[in-house]
């Protein structure tokens, strides 16, 4: 379920056409046309009905059914960063992440078993449509997941609160991947499949990041990274 004029406008941009679209008297109807024009099935509702079905707080004019995003491990691009999210529970956190992988041009996520799910409405909400702009796997084991990237020729790495290599220094261009772990418990220690492991370094008194910021500084530390090489080659 895609609540709002920019997941339903940003679903039409990436050619998710919404099997069905709820609209509240309010919504811009030009928005309304452009999905029904697109295939979609519109259905008009009374004044205080999208209050009563909708799951946000707040809830906006407009929702759309889409059908799954969800692709194979075997859709990702060779090139670039992809993100692994493992036990990673928080809805809004999952959708930072996955918002701030696309933002960077990451070339894919994958949220394995156990991660919070992806159309999980505060998911869908906080990733402000990047799960339609980027290659997302979900409900993979970690561990065959890692497999699978290593044997693509990816290299793995572990982000960690301590104890890693300065994220900085590391080289995160080429095929990489990223592995960040649970909220409260980061990853597990037996996680197999790493090849090396990252810390973000803190000068500040706390102890560790926000999974989905920790996400967005290695994946723009990357495509940082990746401009810079194309700028000297």
């Amino acid at each position: 379920m895609a609540e709002g004029v920019t997941l339903l406008r940003e679903a039409l941009a990436s050619g998710h056409v919404p099997e069905s679209v709820f609209y509240a008297p309010t919504v811009d109807l030009r928005l309304v046309d452009e999905a029904r024009d697109a295939g979609a099935a519109v259905f008009a509702l009374e004044a205080g009905v999208m209050e009563r079905i909708a799951d946000a707080s707040t809830p906006q004019p407009v929702c759309a059914v889409v059908r799954d995003v969800a692709v194979g491990i075997g859709d990702l691009r060779g090139d670039g960063v992809v993100v692994v999210a493992v036990d990673v529970r928080d809805p809004g956190n999952a959708g930072t992440l996955l918002r701030s992988a696309a933002a960077a041009g990451a070339a894919g996520v994958v949220l394995c078993s156990g991660s919070v799910e992806l159309g999980n409405p505060k998911t869908v909400r906080a990733t402000a449509g990047a799960l339609f702009k980027i290659p997302v796997v979900t409900a993979v084991e970690p561990g065959p997941a890692l497999a699978e990237l290593g044997a693509a020729g990816r290299r793995r790495y572990a982000a960690v609160a301590r104890d890693g290599e300065d994220y900085s220094i590391a080289d995160l261009t080429g095929p990489v991947v990223l592995v960040l772990g649970n909220e409260a418990h980061g990853l597990p220690a037996d996680l197999p499949g790493i090849d090396g492991l990252l810390t973000i370094p803190l000068p500040g008194p706390v102890e560790s990041l926000n999974v989905g910021v920790a996400a967005a500084v290695l994946c723009f530390e990357a495509a940082r990274q990746a401009r810079a090489r194309a700028g000297a080659a």
